[in-house]
């Protein structure tokens, strides 16, 4: 089972990726990246993705109350270039971690990043 240096790894195996980060949402910060960050800074870019992320975790549209007992599971968002995809983690301590995917249009295939991307998320092993 890898940890967070070997997760990221995978990550960047996958057809089409530019970076990688495991993000606590919680606080903002980047846990580990690799690639070049879409901002330039990996920093920035984690910062972000949490805002996005607590934006869709608070939404009583995308996370409602009917949905609680299956909390979300990825968000993918679309752009002009490229796709990112943000995988929750689900974790055995009180801990809010998402793993996020910067990955290539042209070079990527968005169906079997995010099969992957949850693959590796649910071996991650964290400790």
């Amino acid at each position: 089972m890898p940890g967070i240096d070997e997760c990221l790894s995978g990550v960047m195996a996958i057809a089409g990726a530019r970076a990688a980060s495991l993000i606590d949402w919680s606080s903002g910060l980047a846990l580990g990246s690799v690639g070049t960050s879409p901002s330039g800074d990996h920093d920035t870019s984690a910062a972000d993705a949490t805002d996005l992320v607590r934006a869709a975790v608070e939404s009583q549209t995308f996370a409602g109350a009917e949905d609680r007992q299956s909390p979300l599971q990825d968000i993918i968002v679309t752009a002009g270039r490229s796709y990112h995809l943000l995988c929750f983690i689900d974790t055995v301590f009180d801990s809010r971690l998402v793993l996020h995917l910067w990955l290539d249009r042209a070079e990527g295939n968005l169906a079997a990043a995010r099969y992957r991307l949850q693959g590796l998320a649910e071996e991650l092993v964290l400790g």
